[in-house]
């Protein structure tokens, strides 16, 4: 088997069943499965997967065992040469793991494979590619010199590439990992140790450790509905701060200047984390626009909305209007398209969501800060 897709839900059922989704159509010419390890969700999430994708292993946890031990169970089932760790509040397009097994099939020594990661209006997400976070590096950030900087100071984001440049990096984040299989087994898959926050600088530095190169790819881009995943409250700040903790004390000598400046360094990103963490007001778009064929789907969202809809066909860029809210009909356009919309159209004042095939509901996000939103659509009879 080429590849194995492992995916570790937490109470996110609506964003895991459209990540699904996107899965499965991005498998279509691979010979791959899918993986979904369940912690323990209070959701229907387990319900959904056995109802909709009965063809997916599922494996259910009896507790929340957290992210590292997690995807350990999973990979510890996985038949693929590959694996890619996999996020559930993603999506992926149709080409995109035919590309990156591509990829990384010309490489010698390779590593950790990541790519461009969007968030939920197009924007590109920073962190898809990073440095390791030296005390040195961490001043930088800390202070805004990578900002003012970039060329001497932009180490935290690899900023030596663009984000439209492949190339290699140091570190690469948890919501899109691919790599062979034997070198996660060889450095021991996360570590448990670490029950979430720091586990991908940890499995990237893994993999730097035995010789290998850790490369960002820039030919597929991957939405990350980043933050519905995670709740950022009291109890984020504190796993943040021992996450960090427990990086710096298995990799670096630790001095008490190092421990004093890394001590204010992550409680001055706990709160920075905390603060973009929070739910913004949400003011109801404008107009809309509806990217389908489906004249009912189109009354029914007029009715919900008590404002006209749009039906559309699919132009790669829109007029701009303020407060437009487009609407993609996944029966009507594949996931490729939806991204590269999102992408042609970022920072124009739209906000985006997306109906996944046979479902009630759309997903949307309208800033890489604000938690994903889903929407329920009424009376869709399916």
């Amino acid at each position: 088997m080429q590849l194995s897709v492992i995916i570790l839900n937490y109470n996110v059922r609506f964003f895991l069943e459209q990540c699904v989704l996107s899965v499965e159509k991005a498998l279509n010419n691979i010979d791959g499965e899918i993986i979904v390890i369940d912690n323990n969700s209070s959701d229907s999430s387990c319900a959904m997967m056995k109802q909709r994708f009965p063809n997916v292993k599922l494996i259910e946890n009896k507790e929340n065992s957290g992210f590292p031990k997690g995807n350990n169970i999973g990979v510890s089932q996985a038949k693929g040469e590959y694996i890619c760790i996999l996020n559930p509040d993603t999506v992926v397009a149709e080409d995109t793991f035919t590309k990156v097994l591509a990829f990384a099939k010309k490489q010698k020594n390779i590593g950790i494979i990541g790519v461009k990661l969007i968030d939920g209006t197009g924007n590109f997400l920073p962190e898809s590619k990073r440095g390791i976070p030296t005390p040195w590096v961490a001043f930088t950030k800390i202070m805004g010199l990578y900002r003012l900087f970039p060329k001497s100071f932009g180490k935290y984001y690899a900023q030596h590439l663009s984000e439209n440049e492949t190339g290699k990096v140091e570190i690469l984040v948890g919501a899109f990992m691919l790599m062979k299989r034997d070198l996660y087994n060889e450095i021991g898959g996360f570590d448990e140790n670490c029950f979430m926050y720091s586990d991908d600088i940890d499995l990237s530095y893994m993999a730097l450790k035995t010789g290998k190169s850790n490369f960002y790819f820039h030919e597929t881009s991957v939405i990350h509905y980043k933050g519905e995943s995670t709740i950022k409250d009291g109890t984020y700040m504190k796993r943040f701060q021992e996450a960090m903790n427990f990086f710096y004390k298995k990799h670096f000598r630790v001095s008490f200047f190092f421990s004093l400046f890394m001590k204010m360094g992550i409680v001055f990103f706990s709160l920075v984390k905390m603060f973009q963490g929070k739910s913004k007001p949400k003011s109801s778009p404008n107009n809309y626009i509806l990217i389908s064929e489906n004249e009912i789907l189109k009354e029914k969202l007029e009715n919900q909305f008590q404002k006209p809809v749009q039906l559309q066909n699919l132009p790669q860029t829109f007029s701009k209007n303020r407060a437009t809210e487009i609407i993609f009909d996944q029966n009507y356009s594949d996931f490729k398209t939806i991204i590269e919309t999102l992408e042609a159209n970022k920072n124009k004042s739209f906000t985006f969501k997306i109906i996944p095939k046979s479902t009630d509901f759309m997903i949307g996000s309208n800033s890489s800060f604000d938690r994903g939103e889903v929407v329920k659509i009424l009376d869709l009879g399916f």
